[in-house]
């Protein structure tokens, strides 16, 4: 324990020192060199630095003061065997120390893969089929491609995403909008160990705080700034994902979305920032021609393989199910992935409505097909 706090006390104490951002923390690393540099320099040279006031120089020559503060955290990160990684040291993603305000430390689970390219995939927490199907589907070409899946293991298409890397054979990283001891959402736990195993879990909160709201836009500039694109699939107007692909933007990196319909609200958001000029997603072709230079890991026959025994949901090849009677099967095909008004089910299968609303049903309990509000149906995305 020792030799550990020795490694990473002084950043823990600047980093509890108040009023000192994450912005001018990268200034006096970049001035100093090591934090232990910036608590013991003299009052002159931290005056020096651009954008830095007196009363954080009086705090700083005061460092002992956040000494008990910055070692209870060591002490907390140490007993759970969590691993933390500096803006100096080579793990550090590279991409996230060209934004203005990265954080100084990050503390994981896992494993850090500096040398694999990251794409960013996010959306909607309530996403429909079709987004669900997309993400998943997108998130597991990217990985098989040779990309780091990156998403902040929320419901709808953070999940979907995360689980598409993974069944995939590839490396996912959950950006959490709390502590690494506190995970958000509880029915993410499987999710969550599993990653671990496979990818990276890291945060920049203290290990146990716990999911406050105004968390997650912070987290969010992580998502983006670790990547070389960010992808959204699925968001409404005010959405925390169009943070991040606004961030995305303002990092220079490409901005990606996947177009739906135009009666959804759920992709009110993604339009708008195909009319802004993101880049338009059909398929990961779309994707990897504008991230070209990053691809060094083809898709490859294991990967279909492994995603068969996975149950990707790649794509419905067939619409027929031994567990379906005719009717049944009539009306199932005439479903997809993205939600159709029972009127139009009723229309295209020039079916009696009595009998497709009967057959829907019968379809819904056996969990191949998913009601939504408003008489919409879909195919399940199981």
């Amino acid at each position: 324990m020792d030799e550990f706090s020795d490694k990473y006390l002084a950043w823990f104490i600047l980093k509890e020192i108040p009023d000192l951002g994450n912005r001018l923390y990268k200034q006096l690393i970049h001035r100093f060199l090591a934090p232990e540099n910036v608590l013991t320099a003299p009052e002159s040279q931290l005056l020096s630095v651009a954008g830095i006031s007196k009363q954080v120089v009086k705090r700083i020559k005061e460092y002992k003061n956040y000494q008990s503060l910055a070692q209870a955290e060591l002490d907390q990160i140490y007993s759970h065997k969590i691993k933390i990684v500096t803006m100096t040291d080579p793990l550090y993603p590279t991409l996230l120390k060209e934004i203005s305000d990265p954080p100084p430390y990050l503390t994981y689970l896992g494993t850090l893969d500096e040398k694999a390219p990251s794409i960013s995939i996010v959306g909607s927490r309530k996403a429909t089929a079709y987004g669900l199907n997309s993400a998943t589907h997108l998130a597991f070409s990217m990985a098989s491609n040779g990309f780091q899946v990156v998403s902040g293991l929320a419901r709808g298409i953070d999940t979907a995403a995360h689980k598409g890397a993974l069944r995939a054979g590839g490396k996912t990283i959950a950006v959490l909008g709390s502590g690494l001891r506190q995970i958000y959402p509880k029915e993410n736990f499987s999710l969550f160990e599993e990653i671990c195993k496979n990818g990276t879990i890291l945060s920049e909160f203290k290990i146990n705080c716990i999911p406050f709201p105004h968390n997650f836009p912070i987290r969010n500039r992580i998502i983006a700034g670790i990547s070389t694109g960010t992808l959204v699939v699925e968001a409404e107007k005010r959405s925390g994902s169009l943070i991040t692909a606004r961030l995305a933007g303002e990092y220079n990196r490409e901005v990606f979305a996947v177009p739906g319909s135009i009666l959804s609200k759920k992709s009110c958001g993604t339009h708008s920032l195909l009319k802004q000029g993101a880049k338009l997603v059909e398929n990961e072709m779309d994707i990897l021609d504008e991230l070209h230079q990053f691809v060094h890991v083809q898709a490859n026959s294991q990967s279909h393989v492994q995603a068969q025994n996975n149950g990707m949901p790649l794509k419905k090849t067939t619409k027929s199910c031994p567990f379906m009677d005719k009717e049944q099967g009539l009306v199932y095909k005439h479903l997809d992935s993205y939600p159709k008004h029972i009127d139009k089910i009723i229309e295209s299968a020039r079916m009696n409505s009595g009998i497709v609303t009967a057959n829907l049903a019968d379809l819904e309990l056996k969990g191949l097909v998913q009601r939504h509000p408003g008489n919409y149906f879909s195919l399940s995305e199981e």
